[in-house]
């Protein structure tokens, strides 16, 4: 019985742990805003160009003092979702809130997190995709 105890209550310390962490992480992050993309390319201080101006999606360039990004806005959670695996194909860094996301390097996306909340995914990794010669 005593093993029992002792294994559970360091899988208790071991999560209360984690939680701890986790909490002070999400504590950073404000909440995630919701909104048209000029109040969002607002919010982060930027005047967005747009690219693209359609019912299913609108999308600009926009630039701040963190740098240049991407910010699109779309009609539907689907169509957003659709739109984030496509692009992850390519590789880069994106900020993805409610029907919107941010993309750009790792640190534009970062810093536009503490603003506008926010989760981050990374697309593909093509790091390794050169060809080696040796020889």
């Amino acid at each position: 019985m005593r093993m029992t105890s002792a294994v559970l209550v360091g899988a208790v310390v071991l999560t209360l742990a984690g939680c701890g962490a986790d909490q002070d992480e999400a504590a950073k992050v404000p909440a995630t805003a919701t909104g048209s993309l000029e109040s969002l390319a607002a919010e982060v201080k930027c005047r967005p160009d747009m690219q693209t101006d359609a019912d299913e999606i609108r999308q600009a360039l926009c630039k701040n003092a963190d740098g240049k990004f991407v910010l699109a806005t779309f009609a539907t959670d689907r169509g957003q979702r659709e739109w984030i695996n496509d692009a992850k194909d390519y590789g880069g860094h994106y900020l993805v809130g409610r029907k919107w996301v941010a993309v750009g390097d790792d640190g534009v996306v970062n810093a536009l997190r503490g603003t506008l909340g926010g989760e981050v995914e990374a697309g593909a990794d093509h790091s390794g995709h050169g060809a080696k010669h040796t020889g």
